[in-house]
């Protein structure tokens, strides 16, 4: 990239000769007279005699010969004049010698083009004045003339491989060294003074269209089309050129494509004429009915390379989506492996684990149990010797599926190891959970397993462990476990085909969690008769709400003030006991209260309304109606309670 002040700090930087400083301070006098623009102009022979031979040339087309300075600023005009002045040092300074030579000549070639389309739009098209028009179409690229001058050879590679690409000019100078012509030549018009709409105008003659139309002012988007005419006439670009001026033709001037075909041909018409006044080459200029034919052939090359390179980044997407899919298909194989047990498909014994210690933690938190069954196959070495290792992993797979047919889809089964099967139970209760465990004996017992030839009935036992974790219990996953486990050798010791339950729950907390029980919306709707306890469970299985702190139930109850809250949650981080525990020690809660509050926190009343309706249940008006006779029932108790 090349540092921009290096242009602005160049001893080569263009500048006004002191002919065109006088005449632009001129043309922004309202009272200036044609004969101070004569006596400017008459201060610089060469451009003297300069004006005197274009009001000879038939760009002007007057009628008896101009001998004199003053007659051609006379029948020129002050604006025309100090356009074209300013055009003839601008002239000179371009058409340099040397191994730049060929660049600057294109450079002017296509200032002159711009300044020509740009003054016969404002004439034929805009009936605006055409002097303001062809100054600013020959002074928009400016920026490329002080490059050319203080970057030199530098400037060259942009230059080039924008002729050789279907790439903007100034899109391959910003990559190359970091800022455009675009931009330097803004500067350089305000370092000169230049009128403030001339600026933002040539600021904008590259834009995308989005930004120029339909509301761009006039001259904006005529220094717009005309750049893109000069991009027609003089580079290698002419389909997208006309591309780009096909819209702005029509959506900024309302030129159809005859129309801009028409306006093409004054365009070709004016620029030779201009060529013999600037003493500029403009022989090698294609007419424009052959540059039509180029551009269109150029589009339809354009867009066959198009078609061809979107049906290549189809494919490219195509391929890739596919490789996309084998690899997730690739992963989740791998998950399965790494998860679940191969032969039953369940989880393995490191998803379980992981599960029973998020049980836990959300036990501790929220004063809820949690709970395990261990189920082992009885007799299954008996089975492997007399039918074979094939049939005994028949007889793993059909006990596997039983028990995933058996238990809830919120319990996490797992293949434990060898024949045993453990299973996390969801929001366990101490019947409920007793219930499960001889529901799934029950349910092992009275299945028939196909192994090859035979037909198989197995039976299970079955151990069952319920514990209240404390807020400091860091070995209760390892002793709930193991009670489990002695429950099933219990079981095994007592016959096999049995269950057996322990529970690690205190007293105390046994009676809370009764009335934690009481105090639920679930409860309520089986103990009024609203819905059945299977019908209640497959609501609950689909109901997760969200946690709510102790807290602000409490607030929101209005058992707690603000203050208290704060006064326990500092407690609770000082100490680290549960907030109910600290609330009923300081007696702002009393066992009632701080039942109600963990039931509404493990169990939204809403939430489960919610899952109710969504499983057709209830109607939602029998809902409504249970859901506020429940509210009530509960404001009644807190209230006497308080």
């Amino acid at each position: 990239m090349i540092d921009p002040q290096r242009i602005w700090t160049s001893s080569q930087l263009p500048t006004l000769p002191t002919v065109a400083v006088r005449l632009l301070a001129l043309t922004r006098d309202p009272e200036a007279e044609l004969a101070q623009v004569a006596e400017v102009i008459r201060t610089d022979p060469a451009i003297s005699a300069k004006l005197i031979k274009a009001a000879n040339s038939s760009l002007f087309g007057f009628r008896y010969e101009v001998k004199s300075l003053e007659r051609a600023v006379n029948l020129l005009g002050t604006t025309v004049a100090t356009s074209l002045a300013l055009s003839f040092s601008l002239t000179d300074d371009a058409l340099l010698r040397g191994p730049l030579r060929k660049h600057y000549e294109d450079y002017w070639q296509e200032s002159i083009v711009q300044a020509a389309a740009a003054e016969t739009l404002a004439k034929k098209i805009l009936s605006q004045p055409a002097e303001d028009y062809f100054l600013c179409g020959l002074l928009q690229d400016l920026g490329r003339l002080a490059m050319l001058k203080c970057l030199g050879t530098d400037y060259v590679p942009a230059l080039e491989a924008a002729d050789a690409a279907d790439t903007p000019l100034c899109v391959r100078e910003a990559a190359a060294l970091g800022f455009d012509h675009v931009e330097i030549g803004s500067k350089l018009m305000e370092h000169w003074k230049l009128p403030d709409a001339m600026i933002r105008a040539a600021a904008m003659h590259h834009a995308p269209l989005e930004e120029l139309l339909p509301s761009a002012p006039p001259l904006t988007l005529g220094l717009a089309l005309s750049a893109s005419v000069g991009e027609y006439f003089c580079t290698p670009r002419k389909g997208l050129a006309l591309a780009r001026m096909q819209p702005m033709a029509e959506q900024g001037f309302g030129l159809d494509a005859r129309g801009l075909a028409g306006f093409l041909e004054q365009c070709e018409d004016r620029i030779r004429k201009m060529g013999s006044v600037f003493d500029v080459d403009l022989t090698s200029l294609v007419s424009s009915a052959d540059l039509m034919m180029q551009a269109n052939e150029q589009l339809a090359q354009l867009a066959v390379r198009e078609h061809v390179s979107n049906t290549q980044a189809t494919l490219r997407q195509q391929m890739t989506q596919r490789e996309k899919h084998q690899l997730e298909s690739h992963n989740r194989e791998l998950r399965q492996r790494a998860l679940h047990d191969p032969l039953t498909g369940l989880y393995n014994r490191t998803i379980f684990d992981e599960s029973l210690q998020q049980a836990i933690c959300r036990g501790q938190r929220e004063a809820s149990p949690v709970a395990v069954l261990f189920v082992d196959i009885d007799h299954f070495k008996q089975i492997n010797d007399t039918h074979g290792h094939a049939a005994g992993d028949e007889v793993l797979k059909g006990v596997a599926q039983t028990l995933q047919e058996t238990i809830r889809h919120s319990d996490v089964l797992a293949r434990y190891g060898g024949e045993e099967f453990v299973v996390l139970v969801h929001r366990p209760a101490e019947q409920g959970l007793q219930r499960l465990a001889e529901r799934v004996r029950e349910a092992v017992a009275a299945a028939t397993i196909r192994a090859g030839d035979a037909n198989l009935q197995v039976t299970c036992s079955v151990g069952a462990a319920i514990a209240l974790p404390g807020r400091h219990d860091e070995n209760i996953g390892s002793r709930l476990m193991t009670a489990a486990d002695e429950c099933l050798y219990e079981a095994k010791r007592a016959g096999r085909n049995r269950t057996q339950f322990r529970s690690l729950i205190t007293p105390e907390d046994r009676e809370l969690q009764q009335l934690i029980a009481a105090h639920k919306f679930s409860r309520w709707l089986v103990n009024h008769d609203w819905l059945d306890r299977m019908a209640v469970s497959r609501a609950l299985v689909t109901c997760e709400s969200s946690r709510t702190r102790l807290g602000e139930l409490g607030y929101d109850a209005g058992y707690l003030t603000l203050e208290q809250i704060d006064d326990i949650l500092r407690e609770q981080q000082a100490g680290g006991d549960r907030f109910g525990e600290i609330a009923l020690r300081w007696r702002v809660l009393d066992r009632e209260q701080l039942a109600h509050l963990l039931a509404l926190q493990q169990e939204n009343p809403k939430d489960l309304a919610g899952a109710i309706i969504r499983q057709g249940l209830l109607s939602p008006q029998k809902v409504t109606e249970a859901l506020q006779q429940y509210l009530r029932s509960t404001a009644t108790v807190a209230t006497a309670t308080a």
